[in-house]
């Protein structure tokens, strides 16, 4: 059979295709997104199932003249495909490649750039109204699902839409899943909405019934009817939770039937008013292991798509895992302590904690505001809660985090998974700015470990600590190898280490940038024939001090270095208590300027940023070549 998306380029091409050219093209999309994310890792299940969706789009619309937005961003492979980018799709999420979510710099079919829940609804809200006042016409299409209707924001948008009453077409794509299985009561409804078939037979003996009563009855028989039909409606189907919205609902669809999902999107085109379709798809289609395990292939390093198995690592255990064994091993004789995360509980490696101790752990969706909330209230019932977000994703509960948990002085233990440079989910993930803004919230403890053994050793100290919040991050990844197998050590609270004893140039890490630190200080010694003083700092907040005044000895230049901006981080705050102290160090800051960090694997960002081993030995020599010591 032919390739038929040899021949698709533009949107326009598939116009002219028949039904049965279009499910041939959505065999071709799959195995092409197939072939090629098992070369560079991907969203792969999210995309799968969208791709009978995306073809209809397409075929009934016009982009990019109307505007299609995605939530999240990670169903969009197919629309990247058939936009033009199919001979770069093979770079996807690497370094200069095309980005694994939609990025308004990328392409102009690309009309919002997303990455993270949530955010479809408010910016396509905002477009419609720009369009009307402008008198222009398009159509605006939103595609959301994955669990981004568990997101508060979501219902912020439709709250506002019911008062504005602009046209958006919003395609609702219900898969159960978000990351892992959604939870909670939206997932209920939507489930309930699944079931509704009961509803169509029972409306149609409705109306032979009525069809059957006196016609003298006039008003009152139709207004009869009409109650009827409501409360019928209502439940067996109860739709009345979008349409009091504003949204005419239409569903639940098949989302894998092409014909009937080219119907219904002409019939939204030329419906007057807000209209959201709910399709039914199956996350994962077309690939049997994405379908058996919708999680592993949510998003997935390379993989072996004959056997569907993993790149081979290096054997290191990784700092997920470190986290939630150790976790689940310390709550063992402490039944005070909960876990709680935002739709993740295996990124977060809570998925430990969950199977041990399932009634003190709580998923509450894509909601990580309400995340920290639900968590204060936990505390102020004396329980110890555990609150794991990713550090890209907690930035969404600055306000929890300063109004709630640290004005309430409420003790809770925050985890940051992916702190710093993250890798190929580029700039929406990266976990690089939660040093400066939790160093912004009052009375916030924050630490980070230099390897996973020290990560076992402030898992326990967050679990002690009870004068407040405390914030623990650690990078996506493996560690470094080293023995986790005897007893957890402990450290003491808001003290550093000597790693390297030395003189005339100090250099300070926090976590991840400690060994790299290490070997390049090791390698200027060979060169230069004395070390520098290698501080672990452990601590950003409280930080050491007295620790480091401790090995100011004169005029000692002192290299601070940190995976995080520069902007609000560690080595500003060094910089600021050195000049309160009118001390005359010169200070030199090492770390991410004031900019988003781009896509690409981890060690080639870093030796961009100057953070991996070469980058900090340079450094060093320009130290030296400066004749600053």
């Amino acid at each position: 059979m032919d390739n038929i998306l040899q021949k698709v380029n533009t949107p326009k091409d598939l116009k002219n295709l028949s039904i049965d050219e279009l499910y041939q093209l959505a065999s071709d999309l799959r195995y092409f997104i197939i072939e090629n994310t098992s070369k560079t890792g991907g969203h792969l299940a999210p995309s799968l199932g969208a791709i009978e969706i995306i073809i209809a789009m397409h075929y009934v619309f016009d982009s990019p003249k109307d505007k299609f937005i995605f939530d999240v961003g990670h169903q969009s492979y197919a629309h990247k495909i058939l936009t033009g980018r199919k001979d770069r799709f093979n770079l996807l999420r690497t370094y200069k490649g095309l980005s694994g979510f939609n990025n308004i710099f990328e392409s102009e079919y690309d009309h919002l750039t997303v990455g993270h829940a949530g955010t479809s609804l408010s910016a396509a809200l905002g477009m419609a109204v720009a369009r009307d006042l402008k008198k222009e016409n398009f159509d605006i299409v939103v595609l959301i699902g994955d669990g981004a209707m568990t997101n508060g924001l979501v219902y912020e948008a439709l709250n506002n839409l019911a008062n504005l009453k602009n046209k958006i077409i919003v395609i609702l794509n219900d898969n159960k899943m978000s990351i892992s299985e959604n939870v909670g009561g939206i997932s209920q409804y939507l489930n309930k909405l699944q079931r509704t078939h009961a509803y169509t037979n029972l409306k149609s003996d409705l109306w032979q019934l009525m069809g059957k009563l006196p016609s003298s009855l006039g008003n009152k028989t139709r207004d009869l009817s009409r109650r009827m039909k409501e409360s019928l409606k209502n439940f067996f189907i109860p739709t009345i939770f979008f349409e009091e919205f504003g949204l005419r609902y239409i569903g639940p669809l098949d989302g894998h039937k092409i014909e009937e999902l080219i119907a219904t999107l002409r019939y939204a085109k030329n419906y007057p008013s807000p209209i959201l379709i709910h399709t039914i798809t199956q996350k994962g289609r077309g690939y049997i292991f994405a379908e058996k395990n919708p999680v592993k292939f949510h998003g997935i390093s390379i993989f072996d798509k004959e056997t569907g198995s993993c790149e081979k690592s290096k054997g290191c255990v990784k700092y997920t895992d470190v986290f939630g064994k150790t976790l689940t091993e310390l709550s063992k004789n402490n039944d005070r302590i909960v876990a709680i995360t935002a739709a993740m509980p295996d990124g977060t490696g809570l998925s430990y904690f969950r199977d041990a101790f399932p009634k003190r752990f709580f998923d509450v969706g894509i909601a990580e505001g309400h995340a920290v909330l639900f968590s204060v209230g936990l505390s102020l019932q004396g329980y110890k809660p555990v609150c794991a977000i990713y550090s890209t994703f907690l930035q969404r509960s600055y306000d929890q985090l300063i109004h709630d948990a640290s004005l309430m002085k409420r003790n809770i233990f925050f985890v940051l998974d992916r702190a710093g440079i993250v890798g190929d989910d580029g700039p929406t993930h990266h976990g690089i700015f939660d040093l400066s803004y939790l160093r912004t919230v009052p009375d916030m403890v924050i630490m980070s470990p230099k390897d996973e053994d020290e990560l076992r050793s402030m898992i326990k100290l967050g679990l002690e600590y009870d004068k407040g919040p405390i914030a623990l991050r650690y990078p996506r990844g493996e560690g470094y190898g080293v023995d986790i197998s005897g007893e957890i050590k402990d450290i003491s609270f808001g003290k550093g280490e000597i790693l390297l004893e030395g003189e005339k140039i100090i250099i300070v890490a926090i976590g991840n940038t400690v060994y790299p630190a290490k070997n390049a200080a090791l390698k200027f010694k060979e060169k230069y024939n004395f070390s520098p003083v290698l501080i672990n700092a452990r601590f950003v907040k409280p930080f050491d001090i007295e620790l480091l005044l401790s090995r100011i000895r004169n005029n000692e230049v002192i290299l601070t270095v940190e995976e995080n901006i520069l902007s609000g981080g560690m080595g500003e705050y060094v910089s600021r208590i050195l000049s309160y102290r009118k001390l005359k160090n010169i200070v030199i800051n090492l770390g991410i300027d004031d900019k988003f960090v781009e896509m690409g694997t981890q060690k080639i960002l870093r030796e961009i940023e100057k953070l991996d081993e070469n980058g900090i030995y340079e450094k060093l020599q320009e130290i030296m070549d400066a004749k600053l010591v």
